[in-house]
C-alpha cells in the first residue's frame, strides 16, 4: 500500500494478527501520519522446537503468514484512515531477532504487549521483552486495552 505521505523516517511495527499487535499497528500508522514517516510492517514465524525432539515438520507457512500480515494491514488502514507508505515483510525467522534487525536505523520500533503464543497473564510477551532489551532505536510497547 502506498499513500501520498513520503517522509524519510521509518517506523517498524511487529504484526502477528493478534489484537495487541493490531493496536500497535494502528498506533504506528497514526504516528507515521503525524511525522511523515513510512511504516514497515513485519511478521515472522518459525516452527517451535520442543525439548528432545527435532523438527520433523516440513511446513512452509509463508503464504499463510503473508495473508495474515496483508489482512492485518488492510484492517488497520481501514480503521485509522491514514495515508502513509507501508511496506510489508513476512520472514521465516525468530520474531524477536527479525524485529530487532529490522529496526536498525529506524526512528522507532512498535510492538504490542503480547501476541500469539505466550502466557495470557503475562504483562509483556517474550518478543516485546527481547525487543525492549536489544533494539537499537527507541521502542514503544502499546498496552492492551483495559477490561
Amino acid at each position: 500500500m502506498t499513500g501520498t505521505t513520503s517522509g524519510t523516517g521509518r517506523i517498524v511495527v511487529g504484526v502477528d494478527g493478534s489484537e495487541p499487535a493490531q493496536r500497535a499497528l494502528r498506533w504506528a500508522l497514526r504516528q507515521a501520519q503525524l511525522t511523515g514517516a513510512r511504516v514497515q510492517a513485519v511478521t515472522a514465524w518459525e516452527v517451535p522446537l520442543y525439548y528432545g525432539m527435532s523438527p520433523t515438520l516440513d511446513v512452509d507457512l509463508s503464504e499463510q503468514t503473508r495473508k495474515i500480515l496483508h489482512d492485518a494491514v488492510a484492517e488497520a488502514v481501514e480503521d485509522t484512515r491514514v495515508d502513509v507508505e507501508i511496506e510489508q515483510h513476512a520472514v521465516h525467522n525468530d520474531p524477536a531477532r527479525t524485529l530487532i534487525n529490522a529496526a536498525i536505523g529506524a526512528e522507532l520500533l512498535v510492538v504490542g504487549t503480547r501476541g500469539h503464543g505466550g502466557f495470557t497473564g503475562a504483562l509483556m510477551g517474550s518478543v516485546a521483552q527481547k525487543c525492549t532489551h536489544f533494539a537499537a532505536c527507541p521502542i514503544v510497547v502499546v498496552p492492551s486495552e483495559r477490561k
